[in-house]
């Protein structure tokens, strides 16, 4: 019998379109000989829809009419499994009924990435690919996740967190930035991927636009000192906080002080259109020395257990050329193509990466079956709210 897996993609995010890539690429993947594949798309309302062409990269041209000629669903846990239901529910007729398995977000972004729809499917009680709600909320915030990663003992660079009432003084903000830093700094929306609202600055003007783009998508701002003779490198984790593995090193090229999301998604696409960061141009492997490729590798994995990841990340690495230091970026806990060009020079092929992923998530939730969430009590048998004097809870 397969296991039916809904995998979802799309959702309220300024990364919606390259997580629809991202997901339908993954299904033309799936092993269908072991898994029933149900494409499901997220709306930037967040709204569910399935159908036949749900899972058509084509009909995405006009989502609007995609929309209309498919059926919108809700998730419902019911008799200890969860469904995918139509809605609103058919007074005559047949409703949508397909009982899941297993969901696979493959999303990007806030709203989706972050832990919000992981708490969401964790809630329902239906086993999900990826990393769980806390780590997926350490791995989108990037001020939190420096901190956490410096205390394992992972080279960070320094860096300053400012928020909309920082922002209300804009000049007390620039100067404050000045001051600890100088010139140039990299200016990042705490919470976004995929390049979105990032750049560098070089003098006051370049910064008050880098902080004003940066707050059109969040409400917390980043400000580290940028590298400026810099070498990314970029390395992917496969496993559990328990068990992991080291994909191989890359080096993405880019056009200007820092990867942009045109360099990621479009710089390199010819007819045929994006392929997902699968379309970025890269050198793999990077031309690394022995020691330094095992280092990055290293600490990509003990950056990966260290925030309690699951499934694929892909780490984002930066050398200083004038110092040869390394330091660690960020994270993408559900990265672009899922990483699979860095899976495949090890042996890994696609195929397999995915169905590595969703037995993960089936092991989690075997583990987190065997522990205990419910404690007898009779509490409310005796509990009182009668009154300021009443029992205390």
């Amino acid at each position: 019998m397969k296991t039916r897996v809904a995998m979802m993609f799309g959702g309220k995010s300024v990364e919606h379109e390259i997580s629809v890539i991202s997901g339908i690429q993954a299904i033309l993947s799936m092993d269908t000989d072991k898994y029933e594949i149900v494409p499901v798309y997220l709306t930037k309302k967040n709204l569910m829809y399935i159908g036949d062409d749900i899972g058509k990269i084509e009909s995405y041209k006009d989502i609007d009419s995609l929309l209309s000629r498919s059926q919108r669903v809700i998730m419902v846990n019911e008799g200890e499994k969860v469904h995918i239901v139509g809605y609103p529910f058919k007074k005559f007729g047949k409703n949508v009924d397909i009982d899941i398995d297993v969901v696979f977000p493959i999303v990007h972004g806030t709203n989706v990435e972050d832990g919000a729809l992981q708490g969401y499917l964790k809630t329902l009680g239906i086993p999900f690919v990826g990393c769980d709600v806390e780590a997926s909320a350490l791995g989108m915030d990037k001020y939190v996740m420096k901190i956490v990663l410096k205390e394992k003992g992972i080279p960070v660079l320094d860096s300053a967190l400012y928020t909309l009432k920082d922002y209300s003084n804009i000049d007390t903000l620039l100067d404050d930035i000045e001051n600890k830093f100088g010139y140039p700094v990299i200016v990042k929306p705490v919470n976004l991927g995929s390049s979105v609202g990032i750049s560098v600055a070089k003098d006051r003007l370049e910064l008050t636009n880098s902080v004003d783009d940066a707050f059109r998508y969040a409400t917390k701002v980043l400000v580290e000192t940028a590298i400026t003779n810099l070498r990314e490198i970029n390395c992917s984790v496969l496993g559990d906080e328990n068990d992991a593995m080291a994909s191989e090193c890359e080096e993405p090229l880019h056009s200007k002080d820092i990867l942009s999301y045109e360099d990621k998604y479009t710089g390199n696409s010819k007819s045929g259109g994006s392929k997902g960061m699968a379309s970025t141009s890269r050198i793999i492997p990077a031309e690394l020395s022995p020691e330094m490729r095992e280092e990055i590798r290293s600490l990509a994995v003990k950056a990966f257990q260290g925030l309690g990841c699951n499934g694929v990340s892909r780490i984002d690495f930066m050398i200083d050329e004038d110092t040869g230091k390394l330091y660690f970026n960020e994270i993408n806990t559900i990265p672009g193509s899922l990483a699979f060009y860095l899976w495949e020079p090890v042996g890994v092929p696609y195929k397999e990466l995915l169905d590595r992923m969703i037995e993960l998530a089936l092991k989690r939730m075997r583990i987190e079956g065997g522990l205990t969430f419910a404690f007898d009590t009779n509490i409310l048998n005796t509990a009182s709210l009668g009154g300021s004097k009443g029992s205390k809870l």
